[in-house]
């Protein structure tokens, strides 16, 4: 990428014109935040209004792989950023960004999940460097993180790459028994009969950090009913 940070969008066709300042071949990214927080329709045009079209974010430098360009936009993988894919094993992130926001294509390279060693107390310092930051659906940046942008953001950090998503998260951890979790393991939510839709950080035993949700920002609090109720399970990667 040869931008500080662009989107990767789930098609070309799902943008809103409130999205135009991060679609500008110099995108402002912080005009673009401070265009859907001060929307009047919050659910069309505010945060609220990117799920199902934003699927994540990618920052300068990071390495993607072109597969095909169509006026303006390129679809690409990122290898980076890890996917279960259908084949089995890990497969690069997959989206649209704007070909004005590609400096070349690099060739891709491999990425082992969950490689190197993870320190608890890294991890969770980075973090909780994030507390207070707004929720952002599909965020990877200091400026925005969703709840699964948190984990991976602040591994990423570390030198850890692990998938993207919070159920692919789930699928790749070390399974933890429940009782046993600890400080800097995850904790994984869902409903019954679907998959994983959130993840936070345990803190201590019925206490995380993570991003809630849009209209929220990133706390650290003890588990409410609400997600006791939905708690699969917890996980780790830390050594």
């Amino acid at each position: 990428m040869s931008v500080p940070v662009t989107g990767l969008w789930r098609a070309p066709d799902r943008i809103r014109s409130v999205d135009e300042p991060f679609l500008r071949d110099r995108p402002d990214h912080g005009e673009w935040l401070r265009g859907m927080d001060a929307a009047t329709d919050p659910e069309q045009d505010g945060r609220l209004g990117l799920y199902d079209r934003l699927d994540s974010e990618l920052s300068c430098c990071e390495p993607v792989v072109v597969h095909e360009s169509v006026e303006g936009w390129s679809r690409v993988s990122c290898p980076l950023q890890p996917a279960a894919s259908a084949e089995g094993g890990y497969a690069g992130y997959r989206g649209w960004v704007r070909s004005a926001h590609l400096a070349s294509t690099r060739p891709e390279h491999a990425v082992t999940v969950g490689d190197g060693p993870l320190d608890a107390a890294e991890f969770v310092d980075r973090a909780r460097q994030h507390l207070g930051l707004p929720y952002l659906w599909g965020g990877l940046t200091e400026e925005g993180l969703d709840c699964s942008g948190l984990v991976h953001h602040a591994a990423r950090e570390l030198g850890v790459v692990l998938p993207r998503d919070a159920h692919d998260q789930h699928t790749a951890a070390r399974s933890i028994a429940a009782g046993e979790e600890r400080f800097g393991d995850l904790y994984f939510f869902a409903h019954p009969g679907e998959t994983v839709h959130h993840v936070g950080i345990v803190i201590s035993p019925g206490t995380m950090l993570h991003a809630p949700e849009s209209g929220a920002h990133v706390v650290e609090e003890p588990l409410g009913e609400s997600r006791r109720r939905t708690l699969v399970g917890a996980g780790r990667f830390t050594s």
